[in-house]
């Protein structure tokens, strides 16, 4: 986790008393709402933490969201 992140996560779970894993549910429009920043991840930084945080349910990089309706 790069030194910006670890700051963003302890000043969430600190100050705003988000608990972690809803920390890293935060879109990044609720993050700038509740910091009041325009401070957003970049590519490089973001596929990374994808990569590293995988979402449950998906394979090969792949949403296995609900199907879609006909």
């Amino acid at each position: 986790m790069s030194a910006a992140w670890a700051a963003a996560f302890a000043f969430a779970v600190r100050v705003l008393g988000l608990r972690p894993e809803d920390f890293w549910r935060l879109s990044v429009a609720e993050w700038r709402a509740l910091t009041g920043t325009d401070t957003a991840p970049g590519r490089s930084e973001l596929t990374a933490l994808m990569a590293r945080f995988p979402d449950a349910g998906e394979a090969d990089g792949v949403s296995q969201g609900p199907p879609l309706a006909s």
